[in-house]
């Protein structure tokens, strides 16, 4: 290959490589001897609430006003997508959480979680819906949770999947604490269905006991949940009160104690919530954070750029405005954090994991940011 030729090659190379992230590094970093830096891509957005990737180029990702869209990361190209929902767009709830499952390809159904008006009443409401082009086609409620409240906060609302024909979501108290321990509320609990949203038969409740797609309950504002599809584990992160943040290993049935149980304190005084930390029949959690970080979604991470993350959670952080990283060891115990990207100060909404092992994080500002080696 002539000179000439060698030279055209590595431009068109790098042309590629930019457009995959657009650059524009904002922070370098270091963790575990690995070097990474951190690019926008986007900007000026409303609250980017949800992401998922549809492919390597393509990034769908919601916007909690009610808009639903498509980054092409090559272009930088935006599309708005059309025909999506009306959405109750108060306080914490609008368009929330956009979800696929491993081995999406186009054409399959995408999934949503948006919280819905319901005579004048916000409620958590699972979905979903095809693309064509720029539209949102054959849209389908699969569950409108009975979650109705006045209030305008916890709605939970993040989707994972378990690659076994079912998928999880969350649905927060709604503010109101006896909903964490009431079996006939899908509010305060982790929600279980087949894709095409009907109910296993194998739900803890689904002999009547409780609500049949309740599979686990005692939640406050579980706005996290991953599923480690290598040891058939599901994660979660929920907001507590002041202090008392929680990552928990999720089992069916399990009662997670909330309001009961709680390690957190009242807004309003030293006083703690709850009746204790920890007590029998109820799950304690993994780790917990004192003072509240405000997680916001959970992601178990591949490796697949970083080799020294692998099996990793990280957890976008709103109040203490950083990116989380939790080390697990075999047995599922957290034994080590990390914090990073505290220079940026943003409140780091989401965070998901492109085809090649790079992290994509939302932020409250209204940008995405990319997060990938350092060249």
């Amino acid at each position: 290959m002539g000179m000439g030729k060698k030279i055209c090659s590595v431009f068109v190379l790098s042309i590629l490589l930019v457009g995959q992230c657009l650059a524009r590094p904002v922070l370098f970093g270091r963790s575990e001897g690995m070097e990474f830096q951190v690019e926008e891509i986007a900007g000026g957005l409303g609250i980017p609430w949800g992401m998922t990737f549809l492919d390597s180029d393509r990034l769908l990702f919601t916007e909690r006003e009610g808009r639903i869209s498509i980054l092409h990361l090559s272009t930088g190209k935006r599309t708005v997508l059309q025909g999506g929902p009306k959405v109750w767009n108060q306080g914490q709830g609008g368009m929330l959480d956009a979800a696929v499952p491993k081995g999406f390809a186009a054409g399959d159904w995408v999934y949503f979680t948006y919280s819905k008006d319901e005579e004048g009443r916000g409620v958590t409401t699972l979905a979903r819906a095809h693309i064509t082009g720029e539209m949102l086609r054959g849209w389908q409620e699969l569950l409108v949770t009975r979650s109705a409240t006045t209030t305008s906060h916890h709605f939970g609302s993040r989707i994972a999947f378990d690659g076994q024909g079912h998928l999880f979501f969350t649905v927060g108290d709604r503010g109101n604490r006896p909903n964490g321990q009431d079996l006939t509320t899908h509010a305060g609990s982790i929600l279980r269905l087949n894709l095409d949203g009907s109910i296993p038969e194998d739900n803890p409740y689904a002999n009547g006991k409780g609500l049949a797609e309740i599979w686990s309950y005692g939640h406050r504002n579980p706005q996290g949940i991953a599923y480690d599809l290598t040891n058939n584990r599901l994660w979660s992160s929920e907001h507590g009160p002041r202090g008392g943040d929680e990552i928990n290993l999720i089992v069916a049935g399990g009662n997670y104690g909330w309001p009961i149980v709680s390690h957190g304190k009242e807004y309003w005084g030293p006083i703690r919530v709850g009746e204790a930390t920890s007590k029998p029949g109820m799950v304690d959690p993994v780790k917990v954070y004192i003072p509240s970080i405000a997680p916001g979604s959970l992601l178990l991470y591949s490796g697949k750029a970083f080799g020294k993350w692998r099996g990793n959670l990280f957890l976008g952080a709103m109040v203490l405005r950083h990116l989380n990283r939790v080390v697990l060891d075999d047995a599922g115990r957290a034994i080590k954090e990390e914090r990073l990207l505290e220079d940026l100060k943003e409140r780091i909404r989401a965070v998901v994991e492109s085809p090649e092992g790079w992290l994509y994080l939302s932020t409250d500002s209204g940008r995405i940011l990319c997060l990938r080696p350092k060249s």
